[in-house]
């Protein structure tokens, strides 16, 4: 393995295990509003953020919470319609500055309700206009010239799985809940 794709390793390990020192207040708080809601659940994201986004929105539909991903240029050009009052948008940007992501969460508010998923903390665009807001900064992303989405992409995912976990486990998901959902494949199987 090449010195820099163990470095790589290195730091979005690094990453994820500086997620165990925050405080999961936020998590919880949007596991409650996500529970609270009338509505259903919308991932919205552009570009790496996007893509994370929508397995996040998988991952929730398979363990108990109907979602479903609207990319934030769709949104601009009719699917913002998609999204109802009563429903939860989760907005995923790290910079928290993306203009389709924020122009989206300006268009479906005040009825639904947002979750922001950033890397700058509470100080963004996206930050101010959400409900809730989660920190998913990191120190560095993983390639020499810090740039490309590394490290943030694999800290808004683990984010993401820790909120479908959580609701879950509020839900009362059980393996057979999992397996209706879920029959095909390895999976279904076990």
């Amino acid at each position: 393995m090449s010195d820099a794709a163990a470095e790589a390793i290195r730091i979005a390990a690094d990453a994820v295990g500086a997620l165990v020192g925050r405080s999961t207040e936020p998590i919880a708080r949007a596991i409650d509003l996500i529970l609270s809601s009338t509505g259903r659940v919308t991932v919205t994201g552009l570009g790496k953020s996007g893509l994370v986004g929508a397995k996040i929105a998988a991952t929730l539909s398979s363990t108990g919470t109907p979602a479903a991903f609207v990319h934030a240029a769709d949104a601009l050009h009719g699917d913002a319609g998609f999204v109802q009052d009563g429903d939860v948008v989760i907005a995923i940007s790290n910079s928290g500055e993306t203009a389709e992501v924020c122009r989206f969460v300006e268009l479906v508010q005040p009825g639904a309700r947002v979750i922001a998923i950033t890397g700058c903390g509470g100080g963004s665009t996206l930050a101010r206009l959400a409900d809730v807001s989660i920190d998913a900064g990191v120190e560095r992303e993983c390639d020499p010239n810090d740039q490309a989405p590394t490290a943030s992409t694999t800290v808004t995912l683990v984010l993401g799985d820790a909120l479908a976990v959580g609701l879950l486990s509020a839900r009362g998901f059980t393996r057979e809940d999992f397996k209706k959902r879920h029959p095909g494949g390895a999976l279904g199987t076990r």
